[in-house]
């Protein structure tokens, strides 16, 4: 089998075991990784942080953004935008779109330059602590072109579906800390 074979395998697998994972307990998982990753955020003083809308698989990170909200961070969300996205500061109200991902109006004005922490879902990750995500390539595109501007890359998932194998290409973004339950 192909790298890009085994790498479809691996997503499909990983997506059966984050479903499960989404059911009964996931309140509690979800609970532990914010904890987590409040923590992380605090101490590394970070304040221009990148987030994301979450789908029902993901880590439900809505509590975490009304916290840092009222604390008065500045809060960006990816924006679909073709085959990649922009950021966009997170504000109310959100709106479905594109792959039942909801985002806020679009806010062309402003240009966010510099990032201190990136939080992002991930389905799995191999060895090399590369992303699997849902195989759309969105977040790779966006890396490519801002990579510089992000201090460090935080991955979550409500459980670590991970690849003893390398599976993963080198433009897929990479991890400095992976937080799961």
């Amino acid at each position: 089998m192909t790298k890009e074979g085994r790498k479809k395998a691996f997503r499909t697998q990983s997506l059966i075991q984050l479903k499960k994972a989404s059911g009964f307990g996931s309140y509690q998982k979800d609970k532990k990784i914010l904890h987590v990753l409040y923590r992380y955020i605090a101490q590394s003083n970070a304040k221009h942080v990148m987030l994301y809308i979450p789908l029902k698989t993901e880590v439900n990170i809505y509590p975490l953004i009304q916290r840092l909200r009222k604390e008065k961070k500045a809060l960006y969300v990816p924006f679909m935008e073709g085959t990649s996205f922009r950021l966009v500061k997170y504000r109310l109200p959100l709106k479905k779109k594109q792959f039942g991902i909801k985002e806020p109006n679009d806010s062309k004005q402003y240009r966010v330059k510099n990032i201190d922490l990136a939080i992002v879902p991930i389905v799995g990750t191999d060895v090399t602590h590369r992303r699997v995500g849902f195989g759309k390539g969105m977040y790779d595109r966006f890396y490519e072109k801002q990579n510089k501007n992000i201090k460090q890359t935080v991955f979550v998932a409500r459980e670590l579906c991970y690849s003893k194998e390398v599976i993963t290409d080198h433009y897929d973004v990479k991890a400095d800390m992976i937080i799961t339950a």
